[in-house]
């Protein structure tokens, strides 16, 4: 007597298909599969997050690097009893320190003013005008440093998004088109290249969050550094025009 095997039964058989057809929404799958539009959609997304992650760290280590030094750098200026003495310091000070950059300009903003004078020129400007419109180019460009990379963070924090769900769109358009030919609509004609469709929004939305969520921590900071670049021009205003600082209460 022999045991018959029993022929598979269709919940079986659909079993099994479903499960073939979820091993083809996989990345790797995806990538297989691009057309010239996902390849385009995939690698503008990818420059796009490792633009934004370089100038998130980038931005992330120059932010702290500046708030770090801001109350040396301010406190060792007024804390000197020697105007030279804090100059000479204030060019030790690294390249990128903004603080010291704007105090440079002040101080040289006044070197040439007496040097005007002592050459018998015309003075067109007072020594006040000359050093408040040195101190404003400086407080400009310094915070126009301290912005870069803003505007790409902005831009990848609002366009990723669309750019991923151009690659869905036609991701799908592209599997209804080859259901259409095939004419075969089971699940794992329609698995597969829905899956790897919906990965490409996926991957938009990844570069996007993080662009957007470092686009306005950055923009907070930035808006308390500047407040801070004002404070001390003000200051230096005060200082280089007067010879006093103007205490605050």
């Amino acid at each position: 007597m022999f045991l018959q095997t029993p022929a598979p039964t269709d919940a079986a058989m659909g079993g099994n298909s479903n499960a073939e057809a979820m091993k083809q929404m996989g990345f790797a799958n995806l990538v297989t599969h691009f057309n010239w539009v996902g390849w385009v959609v995939f690698i503008t997304l990818v420059v796009m997050s490792f633009l934004s992650w370089y100038f998130i760290i980038a931005n992330a280590i120059r932010n702290s690097m500046v708030r770090g030094r801001a109350d040396k750098v301010i406190n060792g200026f007024w804390g000197n009893p020697s105007t030279q003495d804090a100059i000479r310091e204030l060019e030790a000070q690294p390249k990128g320190e903004p603080f010291s950059k704007i105090a440079l300009d002040a101080a040289s903003a006044v070197a040439h003013h007496q040097q005007a004078n002592k050459g018998g020129l015309a003075e067109s400007l007072t020594r006040s005008e000359f050093v408040d419109r040195a101190l404003r180019q400086a407080v400009a460009r310094e915070s126009l440093r301290l912005e870069g990379g803003q505007t790409l963070l902005a831009t990848v924090g609002s366009s990723a998004p669309f750019v991923g769900l151009l690659g869905t769109v036609m991701g799908i358009y592209g599997a209804l088109t080859g259901i259409a030919q095939s004419g075969n609509a089971s699940m794992t004609a329609v698995a597969g290249p829905v899956g790897e469709a919906l990965i490409m929004t996926a991957i938009g939305l990844g570069a996007a969050i993080p662009a957007l969520l470092a686009f306005n921590f950055f923009n907070r900071s930035n808006r308390v550094i500047f407040a801070r670049f004002d404070e001390f021009a003000h200051d230096l205003h005060d200082f280089f025009a007067t010879g006093a600082r103007v205490e605050s209460k």
